[in-house]
């Protein structure tokens, strides 16, 4: 059985991936030589996904529109242009973790490896695992890599003199090198900072008092628990060093997930026509199958990539990518014709001034005007 490409350049990722991970292991390990495998590992494993979603990932000459050629094939985007492309929020706290990187891969020197792994290591963590969370998010849990990626906890500061090390680490940094951290940092919100997907850092805290069998060696405290004096101290805490890092996941109900109401403004932000939850977007779902209809005998029955059944509230809920999936199909006046087989009723365009002392007039009152 021949499979798509996509999933031969799946496996190439996987593949560097679980080469970079061995690198940071090994006690010979070399770190440029991590930096290099989780660039060709997140490289891949974003145009598999833009080549399973049938988007073009090759770049064009902007005069003859053209593929640009390299030795007759056509030119790749390199990673930069897929983060830009995957995230287009510059913002993004995997974004800019994964732009980090790709600035800081051409900047190592042999010599000094030993020193930026030490100053870069949650930031590498973080790496690591949002390669994971984005591989399952888009192609499901049997490409995980979590039962061979063995990133350990990493112990770098338990004593005192251990976090003078780790300062005078980075302070050996050569200057271009920790001056293009630092600027990097300048220019990321604080917010960004302390999100775990750009730098995985937990703090280390001493259990003092008599011990009971419920207690663990480590305990992990989450923020969001805290006081906002606790809160503040243990960010500021996480800010001074890395201690010990751990992968942990909390799953959230329903997150990031959207009505078809919610669906049909965000397409309807991006193309230049109305876009109706309860007609077009009803269609598209039929039509494109990423859920069964209303009623069925097997609700889950879903492309979770677009469309997963809320069984708290018995209803569909949709994705980003759903949205994005829409606008690909059908954002144009002409893809919208070849969908539908009809005219797309435009937005109106033109806006009144609002007289003093007149009451505001919601959307559903404006539609009800209007039918």
């Amino acid at each position: 059985m021949a499979y798509a490409r996509w999933r031969h350049i799946l496996t190439e990722s996987q593949r560097h991936a679980l080469k970079a991970v061995d690198e940071w292991n090994c006690s010979t390990g070399n770190y440029s030589d991590f930096l290099t495998h989780m660039h060709k590992a997140w490289h891949y494993l974003l145009h598999a996904e833009f080549h399973k979603e049938k988007i073009d990932y090759h770049y064009r000459d902007p005069k003859t529109g053209q593929h640009q050629l390299i030795d007759g094939d056509p030119k790749a985007w390199d990673l930069d242009r897929c983060l830009r492309e995957r995230f287009p929020d510059n913002r993004h706290p995997v974004r800019l973790n994964g732009e980090l990187f790709v600035a800081l891969r051409n900047k190592v020197e042999h010599r000094y490896e030993h020193n930026l792994k030490i100053a870069t290591g949650g930031r590498a963590q973080a790496l690591v695992m949002n390669y994971e969370q984005e591989l399952v998010a888009h192609f499901g849990a049997e490409y995980s890599l979590a039962d061979r990626l063995r990133f350990p906890m990493t112990l770098q500061a338990l004593t005192a003199e251990g976090r003078e090390q780790l300062q005078e680490a980075a302070r050996k940094l050569p200057k271009r090198t920790r001056d293009l951290v630092a600027k990097f940092d300048a220019a990321v919100d604080p917010a960004v900072l302390d999100d775990l997907r750009y730098d995985y850092r937990v703090r280390l805290v001493p259990i003092i008092g008599s011990k009971t069998d419920a207690d663990l060696a480590i305990n992990f405290v989450k923020l969001d628990e805290l006081s906002e004096e606790e809160r503040t101290v243990m960010v500021e805490a996480g800010r001074l060093g890395t201690v010990i890092e751990k992968v942990k996941h909390v799953e959230v109900v329903d997150r990031g997930k959207l009505l078809p109401k919610r669906v049909a403004r965000l397409v309807e932000e991006q193309v230049p026509f109305e876009f109706s939850a309860s007609h077009e977007h009803a269609i598209m779902w039929r039509r494109l199958g990423v859920r069964p209809a209303t009623g069925a005998l097997d609700p889950l029955a879903t492309d979770a990539k677009y469309c997963v059944y809320s069984e708290a509230f018995g209803a569909y809920v949709y994705t980003h990518a759903w949205v994005k999936k829409v606008v690909r199909e059908i954002g144009t006046v002409e893809k919208y014709r070849v969908f539908f087989g009809r005219e797309p009723r435009m937005k109106k365009v033109t806006h009144f001034p609002k007289q003093a002392g007149t009451p505001e007039v919601s959307e559903a009152q404006q539609h009800g005007r209007s039918a």
